[in-house]
């Protein structure tokens, strides 16, 4: 069985899937994208971690990343293992004494500590043949975000932009996680 090494390309809301979120691995070396429909919880593990937001209080990945430190285990790695009848499946992988073992996870949840952990995350080539879509670069579109993100903000685009980070603070102060997480994508949107 051959592995991709994917990465995270981002997450974004999947409208036609009632309010949850797609989150899209990238081949590391290569033109595929993988897509996987994942739930609001743990989409908001996965941003958290990937902008570095840390709540006054672990949540619950980062519970279970305490545990596998706990138990002296290292974190190897996350691989998408299997695709049937829509759903992908996945393992992780850690190392226990000189020992691989192998524990069955939902992809989101795998991945949300495969972050926490700067793990890698691995797709079935099959899964990736099956599932994948194949996408090439556009050097004009690359040009393009370039010279965007190049381009100095506006006054009021950057009060809008304080004003924004200032209420994402508040709310990972008062954990409304779904809200801060809707004012990140905001953020985001405004920055590039």
């Amino acid at each position: 069985m051959s592995k991709v090494l994917m990465e995270i390309l981002g997450l974004s809301t999947s409208p036609s899937s009632g309010g949850a979120y797609a989150l899209i691995l990238s081949e590391s070396e290569g033109g595929r994208r993988l897509p996987i429909i994942i739930g609001s919880f743990e989409a908001q593990a996965i941003a958290l971690e990937l902008e570095n937001i840390k709540p006054p209080r672990p949540m619950t990945h980062d519970l279970l990343k305490n545990l596998v430190l706990s138990f002296d285990a290292e974190f190897k790695y996350v691989l998408i293992n299997e695709l049937s009848e829509g759903t992908f499946y996945a393992q992780i992988v850690f190392d226990r004494d000189g020992e691989l073992v192998e524990i069955d996870a939902r992809p989101s949840d795998a991945i949300a500590l495969a972050v926490r952990f700067r793990a890698d995350i691995f797709v079935n080539e099959e899964v990736l043949d099956e599932a994948g879509i194949f996408t090439e670069p556009n050097e004009q579109t690359l040009e393009k975000a370039l010279a965007e993100e190049e381009a100095a903000p506006g006054e009021k685009e950057l009060s809008q932009l304080e004003q924004l980070e200032n209420e994402l603070k508040t709310a990972i102060e008062t954990e409304n996680y779904e809200k801060a997480a809707k004012i990140r994508d905001r953020i985001q949107k405004m920055k590039g």
